[in-house]
């Protein structure tokens, strides 16, 4: 079994495995260390002989450099006295019964005691079994710069005495919404790279859905969760259209819908009736949006004023200078540009979005279509200035140039 299957099955399992480890253990950081040493005894060990269960040879190895690193700190001579003499270590572990822990490991790795890069880099580390060089290049920062966050946020949660359990159901709920912004983080990167020279980032946009395919599994009532997961779903529908070949971008009016991916469009929205339960909340309602763009046949024969209607939803349950923007875009092709140009103009007014290249790139593209070429270009070109994706930046100057 070579390195490929080793990483295919640490990706599977590595949630769960690190999950049984902390509940032995009672010790995050010792647990995904114990794991980590595990994977790496695969790597030596399986193209020489390949276990019969992978995930179990991955378990028992962990467990027993969990056991030995115990040993090895005098401080901790009881706890490793109560290790040796419980039967549940000795005992082979079931994968498919510790989902709850698999829970908590979200809830831990997402605390609001770490702040969100943190919690980013944690959860792709511990949940997600990606590595720090896997997640350095997703957010195309130094590799040191991830393994101190990582190592930060293990100590940070040591320090803050953080159990490993699943809060009570009412303090759940609450903590929810950071377990869910952390996916949706993720997914956002991996849909529309914020800088590099990649637009999307498929393996990242994968790894959230997966994660968020999981916790609907384990929190099959909260419809959020469904929300957030149908978003996804719908948005990643339509990876296989929005680049060329050679990576360069492919606006939504030119893509050929015929090559979505119909099979995720229908997981969406199946996800997105299940969200709809008791009402859209925030991810739902913008799961609704996406829903609206893949069921339409082409940009004019989208519901576009079921979209402003939807966005209007949105920025009333969940405010913010970027729904606003988009809610001007729907209504730019509802009721046409001067209508959205005011909205935009207000966005500026209020210095809502200062430094981002979006405003001025919607706003270019409504003086042209109000036939302001001169001012036009003038905003695309600032919005080149200010956009840090590569891919992204060489469809403005495009832009900009056609207006002469």
């Amino acid at each position: 079994m070579g390195t490929a299957n080793v990483e295919a099955v640490w990706r599977i399992e590595s949630a769960r495995i690190v999950a049984a480890l902390t509940r032995f253990t009672g010790d995050f950081a010792l647990a995904e260390d114990a794991a980590q040493e595990a994977v790496a005894q695969a790597l030596v060990s399986w193209p020489l002989a390949s276990p019969a269960n992978p995930a179990g040879w991955l378990m028992a190895t962990a467990r027993r450099r969990a056991i030995d690193a115990i040993r090895r700190r005098t401080a901790l001579q009881d706890r490793h006295v109560l290790l040796a003499v419980d039967p549940a270590v000795d005992e082979e572990v079931d994968l498919d019964k510790i989902d709850d822990d698999v829970l908590a490991l979200m809830f831990v790795s997402c605390h609001p005691v770490l702040s969100r890069e943190a919690r980013v880099a944690l959860t792709l580390r511990v949940v997600g079994g990606l590595s720090s060089e896997e997640i350095a290049r997703a957010f195309l920062v130094p590799v040191p710069t991830v393994q101190a966050r990582i190592t930060r946020a293990k100590k940070t949660i040591a320090a803050a005495g953080v159990p490993f359990e699943l809060p009570p159901a009412g303090e759940r709920r609450d903590r929810l919404g950071g377990v869910l912004s952390v996916l949706y983080v993720i997914f956002t990167e991996g849909s529309t790279a914020t800088s590099g020279d990649r637009l999307l980032r498929p393996d990242v946009a994968y790894e959230a859905i997966r994660l968020a395919r999981s916790l609907a599994a384990l929190q099959p009532d909260e419809p959020e969760v469904h929300g957030l997961l149908a978003l996804c779903e719908l948005t990643a529908a339509r990876f296989p259209t929005r680049t060329d070949p050679d990576g360069s971008p492919v606006l939504l009016e030119d893509q050929d819908r015929r090559r979505w991916d119909f099979a995720a469009i229908r997981r969406g929205l199946a996800a997105l009736v299940k969200a709809s339960t008791r009402g859209l909340g925030p991810y739902g309602l913008q799961a609704a949006i996406a829903a609206a763009h893949a069921s339409a046949p082409s940009v004019e024969a989208t519901d576009w004023d079921r979209i402003v209607v939807l966005y209007e939803a949105l920025g009333r349950v969940a405010p913010s200078p970027v729904v606003e923007l988009n809610r001007a875009v729907a209504v730019a092709m509802a009721s046409g540009p001067a209508q959205a140009l005011a909205i935009v103009d207000e966005l500026i007014a209020l210095d809502r979005l200062p430094g981002s290249h979006l405003v001025p790139t919607v706003r270019g593209e409504l003086l042209a279509r109000l036939g302001r070429r001169p001012e036009a270009r003038a905003e695309l070109e600032l919005a080149t200035r200010l956009c840090a994706n590569q891919r992204e930046r060489s469809v403005l100057l495009r832009k900009a140039a056609a207006l002469g």
